[in-house]
């Protein structure tokens, strides 16, 4: 897949388009790990202590638990087999004959176990890729097993959000769209239209993830790395950055201490790759390294362990699929707080992220709802204790939502605007997603003093923590007054958000 790549630094070359040749054919989007072996894990930990990428003394790497690398396929249980031997053999020991073809022999002390993948050496991401054989019942890793996922609560196939590998193409998506009759409708529908990312971009953003993923192995094996926010939960432009999440252990992590040493390892090797450039440590309650891919011009932030982002990732996702008008929506308002300088947590101001939470809590407490709420309604789909690697499946069956609101975007949009002008109360509410409605602020010290409380759906802390001045949350509440009454009386998006100068950025 990459044959110029090494730890040396070769940039990840595109690769020339084919008939019927996808990226998403080749490279797994956030596939799950496979089970490797017990000798495979010894002898993967010993070529670890035995690298040395930077210098520095062995014994100072700390040890994590390891997590499996590569991609696998669950099957099915076997358990009905068992049973069924059972009944026929009813004690005593079994004839020649009753032995079934899904029966195995006990296993000698040195052969190989069968509920084990064979993983060899990998020389590239694509041999990497196709080294682990599937295990027969992988379902029974997780605390959630496939038959939770797949459970007679889930809807039947015919789900509303697209699979990663085949990501609608525009002609799809356009006929998705919903109908735009009036000007300020029109507006909405164009400016999505024109900056929602496309299938390029996407493939850019999930060829440097794969690469990277490569070279990080090299330093920490059987570490993965996964593509997160916006690039994946349908809600990003074209100018939108890349969030990567590298997963080095099952469970939480200590992130102001383990999280920053892993990121400052990380960022030496990146100093070594000729395609990444200006790699910098930003210690933050959540730790992350930013930095440039110089091939395909993205900007990226990588966490290590924060698997929140990616559960909520997929619970997006969904949203962002299940009823037509949340994509336009939620683009016009990011960038519509973008050129208001509200959307900008380094600044003290909104994150996109709280912003996408927003909208959501205001179409799900309308009169006449236009987005169910999802985590209530299908929480098998969402269980915040489901393997991170099946994650993604999670959701797959969730069907469209029908909803009886006819409300059009321009009308949408500006009663999003006149509700926290004027509806919504600051003072005593928190905006929730994972109830659809408000609930009273908390009484702990993380809630109270702050001037914007938003509900992270799993974690449930304050993802508008970086509000915490009041001259920057009475601007905020500025913007959305002024916004409101201006577009109330000219019904021109042009009035609050210049279009052309939006358009030409994306």
């Amino acid at each position: 897949m990459f044959p110029n790549s090494s730890i040396l630094g070769h940039p990840p070359f595109i690769p020339k388009p084919q008939s019927g040749n996808n990226i998403f054919s080749q490279l797994p989007l956030n596939n799950p790990p496979a089970l490797i072996s017990q000798q495979q894990l010894i002898e993967a930990d010993y070529n670890f202590r035995n690298s040395n990428f930077h210098r520095i003394p062995l014994n100072a790497v700390p040890r994590f638990p390891t997590i499996p690398s590569h991609d696998w396929i669950p099957g099915t249980s076997t358990s009905h087999v068992v049973h069924t031997v059972q009944a026929i053999s009813q004690g005593r020991k079994r004839r020649g004959d009753e032995y079934g073809p899904s029966d195995l022999k006990r296993q000698r002390f040195h052969s190989p176990s069968p509920c084990l993948g064979v993983v060899t050496p990998a020389s590239s991401p694509a041999a990497a890729r196709k080294a682990a054989v599937p295990l027969r019942s992988e379902g029974h890793r997780s605390g959630l097993s496939l038959d939770t996922a797949l459970s007679p609560l889930t809807p039947k196939p015919g789900g509303c959000v697209p699979p990663l590998r085949s990501e609608p193409r525009s002609s799809v998506t356009n006929r998705l769209l919903p109908p735009a009759q009036d000007k300020l409708s029109q507006q909405v529908l164009e400016l999505f239209q024109v900056c929602q990312q496309q299938n390029d971009d996407l493939e850019k953003k999930e060829l440097c993830r794969a690469q990277l993923q490569w070279e990080i192995q090299r330093l920490i094996p059987h570490s993965r790395v996964y593509l997160a926010g916006s690039s994946l939960n349908g809600f990003g432009s074209r100018s939108s950055d890349a969030d990567l999440c590298l997963v080095v252990q099952e469970g939480p992590m200590n992130q102001r201490t383990d999280a920053v040493y892993i990121l400052s390892l990380v960022q030496k090797l990146f100093y070594r790759l000729t395609y990444i450039e200006r790699p910098q440590l930003i210690r933050a309650k959540v730790p992350i390294l930013k930095f440039r891919d110089k091939v395909s011009g993205v900007e990226f932030d990588l966490n290590v362990n924060n698997v929140v982002g990616i559960r909520n990732t997929f619970l997006l996702r969904t949203y962002a699929y299940i009823e037509n008008r949340v994509r336009p929506i939620i683009l016009v308002v990011k960038k519509w707080a973008r050129h208001h300088g509200i959307n900008d947590a380094s600044r003290g101001t909104l994150s996109s992220y709280s912003l996408v939470l927003m909208v959501l809590h205001y179409l799900q407490t309308l009169p006449e709802p236009v987005i169910p709420c999802l985590q209530r309604e299908y929480p098998e789909c969402f269980n915040p204790s489901m393997d991170i690697h099946l994650v993604p499946e999670g959701p797959r069956n969730i069907p469209p939502y029908t909803s009886k609101n006819e409300s059009t975007l321009g009308d949408l949009f500006l009663g999003f605007l006149k509700y926290y002008a004027t509806v919504f109360n600051w003072e005593k509410y928190m905006i929730s997603v994972r109830e659809a409605k408000a609930l009273p602020r908390p009484n702990s010290k993380e809630w109270k003093q702050k001037y914007i409380c938003v509900e992270e759906p799993f974690e449930r802390s304050n993802t508008a923590r970086a509000v915490h001045e009041k001259v920057k949350f009475d601007a905020i509440k500025a913007e959305f007054l002024e916004s409101w009454r201006i577009l109330q009386l000219k019904k021109d998006l042009n009035f609050i958000l210049p279009l052309r100068a939006t358009l030409q950025k994306r």
